[in-house]
């Protein structure tokens, strides 16, 4: 679990929800399907280890198990954070980065400094940067007599990762990359590692410059996509001037990988992508790259929009990109966007922070946004710990009842298509490309996952016989939990084929009125 800013306050709610649980352990349990049971007898799984609620879209009667003791819901927290941004934040809102000028311009030499504003664009690669860094040249500037200053300061703290001890042992791989404002590159630097039968070779992807990259891999036999397998920590060294990465462990012969690793420290790693790339693009740099907050009176240069969070929820939710969300969760920190009630209606404007001492961290006042959105609809909130809203998280608690609902509110609301159309479709793409591949629910169940060391968990849309959509969240804790995916689909595979339960005629809407249980 990463320490952050409110951790007490955190771990003050996780030991309540703990106690929720306690209290609420008798709660309902619906009879398991046979096959859900043998899947989980199979997989050495406790019944009571599952967690459950399904129930008809348009309302109707219920399956549950549980719903109301609170677990780790692993990447379905996802979908909270998904369905609030909808809502909060609108699909069509876009991060951006700006670049700006702090000082004048003397023919094409800009007397000060140059800068790059985060606005949490998703999408500011290598080459966005590039295209970014040629329309400051063509609006007149060559030179750069001062530095350029990375301002990451839409979030506060900037650097939420210094500090932060890293989930687990593997901090270089994508999934623990904390992101910031300005997310140059995803903080990952691109690599290309080719080995024939004798030797290993590496690069980056593309080149930078000031980079030293050898290998000190083992060759051995075995699959090309399973190369990461045989990956030991890389050792990094910088004097300052250049940094030397040796990459180690084994490495499958006759073999190409292709990947981007968290190496280098961001602000380092910044550097060499500025420095290369405005040297290619015939430029001059005489000062440093280094952390800054634009001045209030900068000049505008040149600005870019990623694309609109509705479009990134696809690769977001489909992909299970954990990055990409924390951003996205960040940014409900931010605002930007025009929330509105469950009825349509503009919600008030919520009072901003003071800068005193008390202040919240853009983190806090995400998760504040969080359970307003839920106490708006009437979602209870008991129990709920939201740590980074990504799931990638040993704090983070939900019940089955607050997804389903949330899920409920979501799909019914004026951006259900949206959120509809993130998640995978059963045994087709995303992580549930290789699941639910025969039987009814094969290409019409539309369901997250999330999977952590001891949990794996289904949350999303099946479609019945009649095609009726039913609200599906089953979440299992245990120690042996990834051995129980069968169990998971097996119920799934129950709610296709009409076994849990009647619903109302498709499209005969009811009032649904949240338990408080």
């Amino acid at each position: 679990m990463h320490a952050a800013p409110g951790r007490p306050a955190r771990a003050l709610a996780l030991l309540l929800c703990l106690a929720c649980g306690l209290v609420q352990a008798q709660s309902r349990r619906d009879p398991l399907p046979a096959d859900v049971q043998r899947a989980l007898a199979d997989a050495q799984v406790p019944e009571e280890a599952l967690v459950g609620l399904v129930m008809p879209l348009h309302g109707g009667r219920r399956w549950e198990r549980d719903a109301d003791r609170p677990v780790q819901p692993g990447s379905t927290m996802k979908l909270v954070t998904s369905a609030v941004a909808l809502d909060v934040l609108g699909p069509n809102l876009r991060g951006r980065t700006d670049v700006l000028r702090a000082g004048p311009l003397e023919g094409d030499v800009l007397q000060g400094d140059l800068v790059l504003k985060g606005g949490a664009d998703a999408q500011l690669d290598f080459n966005a940067l590039l295209a970014l860094l040629y329309e400051v040249r063509e609006r007149g500037i060559r030179e750069v007599t001062g530095n350029v200053l990375l301002d990451r300061s839409v979030f506060s703290p900037a650097r939420l990762d210094k500090g932060l001890s890293p989930f687990d042992e593997a901090p270089e791989w994508p999934y623990n990359v904390i992101p910031d404002a300005l997310n140059l590159g995803g903080s990952l630097m691109g690599l290309e590692i080719r080995a024939d039968g004798q030797s290993v070779t590496a690069r980056t992807m593309p080149h930078l410059e000031g980079i030293e990259l050898t290998t000190a891999f083992e060759l051995v036999d075995g699959r090309c996509n399973g190369w990461s397998s045989g990956w030991q920590p890389a050792l990094v060294q910088d004097d300052g001037q250049r940094v030397w990465v040796e990459l180690r462990g084994s490495f499958p012969r006759n073999c190409i990988a292709r990947t981007a690793l968290q190496l280098v420290d961001r602000d380092r790693l910044a550097e060499l992508m500025v420095r290369t790339l405005w040297a290619r693009l015939g430029g001059t740099l005489r000062g440093q790259v280094r952390e800054g907050v634009a001045p209030a009176d900068a000049t505008p240069v040149a600005r870019r929009h990623a694309a609109p969070w509705g479009e990134l929820l696809r690769p977001l939710n489909k992909q299970s990109d954990i990055a990409l969300t924390r951003l996205l969760y960040l940014q409900l920190g931010v605002g930007g966007g025009q929330r509105r009630l469950p009825d349509g209606r503009p919600a008030p404007a919520t009072a901003a922070p003071s800068d005193g001492p008390m202040a919240l961290t853009t983190a806090e006042r995400a998760e504040r946004e969080v359970r307003q959105w839920m106490g708006e609809r009437g979602i209870p909130v008991q129990g709920l710990v939201v740590d980074n809203g990504s799931g990638l998280s040993r704090a983070e608690r939900l019940t089955a009842r607050q997804l389903t609902l949330l899920l409920q509110h979501a799909l019914t609301g004026p951006h259900a298509a949206d959120l509809l159309m993130s998640l995978p479709t059963a045994g087709v793409e995303g992580t549930m490309r290789g699941r639910l591949k025969d039987g009814p629910a094969y290409g019409q169940a539309r369901l997250k996952t999330g999977t952590l060391r001891n949990v794996v968990a289904l949350a999303g849309v099946v479609p019945d016989a009649h095609r009726r959509p039913w609200v599906f969240v089953a979440i299992v804790n245990h120690d042996n939990a990834s051995r129980a995916r069968p169990a998971l689909d097996a119920l799934v595979a129950a709610v296709a084929a009409g076994q849990l339960g009647t619903a109302p005629a498709f499209g005969a809407r009811r009032a649904v009125q949240p338990s408080s249980r």
